[in-house]
């Protein structure tokens, strides 16, 4: 009996999408739609072998909620930490009460990395 083809990163991040936790619901309504200082989110999204929470791609800003199980990988999280960072993002994490119950907290937070944007790679020239 031959088992089901493997799920690709690009179908795994469509069912988290689906199942997104409270806190991610929570979250994703104040980042949606541009509503956080006009700035376009994405969440669920495939980035190298990880599936980042929210991804804001003009400011280079990836946001994380971290339940319970992330007390145990905390390695984990630091080395996929590293490596987003090689990719040039910045990374914010947020445990899920936090964010359940200081939403604006965290958006002010967040708002505030975003306005910190890297300047974008300069072309050509010297400058």
């Amino acid at each position: 009996m031959r088992g089901a083809p493997p799920q690709t990163i690009k179908h795994r991040a469509r069912a988290l999408r689906r199942s997104s936790t409270d806190a991610e619901k929570h979250l994703w309504a104040a980042l949606r739609a541009h509503r956080l200082g006009g700035w376009k989110w994405r969440r669920q999204v495939p980035i190298g072998p990880y599936i980042v929470d929210f991804l804001c791609p003009a400011a280079r800003l990836v946001v994380e909620i971290d339940g319970g199980q992330h007390d145990v990988q905390v390695e984990y999280d630091a080395a996929r930490t590293l490596r987003l960072e090689a990719h040039g993002l910045r990374v914010l994490r947020f445990w899920n009460r936090h964010v359940l119950r200081n939403r604006s907290d965290v958006c002010e937070i967040i708002l505030a990395a975003c306005d910190q944007r890297p300047l974008p790679p300069r072309s050509g020239g010297r400058g």
